[in-house]
């Protein structure tokens, strides 16, 4: 599913229509030589498959399809330019327009889904306008050492962030009818713009055709994980070999209070925390404080995963099946990013997530006391 999500924010579905049995894609392809190949593509069980390929002729390219009812992804991707045109085939005829030296300007026409999905990009592109002016605007204060223009950007920036995460719930709203809203509910919970309780709602929310895609079914499905690994819920079990070869448990390594610490030997924001980590464990411990850490490392790293503990003087229990992203325990918790944490309490019901630097040893000292 992560294969489809890095094309998030362009995407394509069918529908039925009158006439005739095919619907054609044509457009102006600006900046572009003849005999440019334009690749199609669709997806099969989640992964791009090419489906045809387009030459452009005078600035111009055309091609015609059958019409289907069944829900599609299709994306257009051209020889020597960096990122994707995705479309929403909707059974009626569609006008491209490709710029070489704009991809991401480029748009397909025609249809309510393209038309939805259009508003969506071009809105976005104004918030990253609005973003690029600030940051440039940021670091000329930063220059400067101008500290009130500081604030005053980081305060703006602030602002902007919400009405933007607030524009993408107002397009959900409007916009159940469309498959691209899969797609944004997904990209919304990767970035943490919604908990997984609320990108549920929403998935409930989708008409109904939509919500019996294979998309929308697997993004339920994906969302169930996430719930099991939400603040209020049980710790999904585990268990994993350890260093010397052992198999231990969660439950083996349960103490009073229980981190669930994910990293790896080559994760260097993760190599940066672990001596604030340490710290917060020397110091509670004795009083109940048990970490468990599950290591993302390759087979092949093994012995960097084992000198790394060593290393950083991780003296507590440690596990891995060096299988890096597709270690199993990860994807129980649905790990997406390295560090990453898990507070536990004595039943084992996760309590906090993602602390780290002074919030975990805060959170700690108000649990098992500064005495």
């Amino acid at each position: 599913m992560r294969l489809i999500f890095a094309f998030i924010l362009t995407f394509s579905l069918i529908s039925c229509n009158k006439d005739t049995n095919s619907y054609k894609l044509e457009g102006d392809a600006v900046g572009f030589a003849d005999g440019t190949e334009i690749f199609v593509y669709t997806f099969v069980n989640n992964q791009p498959k090419a489906i045809d390929t387009i030459k452009v002729s005078q600035g111009k390219f055309s091609a015609t399809y059958p019409k289907s009812d069944t829900l599609k992804l299709n994306f257009l991707r051209i020889t020597d330019v960096n990122g994707s045109v995705l479309f929403f085939p909707e059974n009626e005829d569609m006008q491209a327009t490709i710029y070489k030296d704009s991809i991401q300007a480029s748009r397909i026409k025609g249809g309510k889904q393209n038309e939805s999905y259009n508003s969506f990009a071009d809105k976005m592109i104004t918030f990253n306008a609005k973003k690029k002016a600030s940051m440039a605007e940021f670091s000329a204060a930063r220059e400067a050492g101008d500290t009130a223009t500081i604030a005053r950007i980081q305060s703006e920036n602030l602002n902007l962030v919400n009405a933007e995460t607030e524009y993408k719930k107002q397009f959900l709203n409007e916009n159940n009818s469309t498959l691209f809203a899969v797609m944004l509910i997904s990209d919304m919970t990767s970035r943490k713009e919604l908990t997984p309780a609320e990108a549920s709602a929403y998935i409930e929310k989708l008409d109904a055709k939509i919500a019996s895609s294979q998309l929308a079914q697997d993004l339920k499905t994906n969302l169930d994980t996430l719930k099991k690994a939400e603040v209020g819920n049980p710790a999904p079990a585990f268990n994993g070999p350890t260093p010397t070869g052992e198999i231990l448990s969660l439950d083996e390594a349960m103490g009073k209070y229980t981190i669930i610490d994910f990293w790896a030997s080559w994760c260097k924001p993760c190599r940066m925390e672990n001596p604030n980590v340490v710290n917060v464990y020397n110091k509670y411990h004795d009083k109940g404080l048990n970490i468990i850490s599950v290591s993302l490392d390759k087979a092949e790293q093994k012995d960097k995963w084992i000198q790394a503990i060593k290393d950083d003087k991780m003296d507590w229990y440690h596990v891995s099946n060096l299988q890096f992203w597709q270690d199993p325990i990860a994807q129980q918790y649905n790990i997406r990013s390295i560090p990453a944490t898990f507070l536990l309490d004595e039943n084992g019901i996760i309590i906090d997530k993602d602390l780290r630097g002074a919030a975990l040893e805060a959170k700690i000292a108000t649990l098992l006391g500064e005495n």
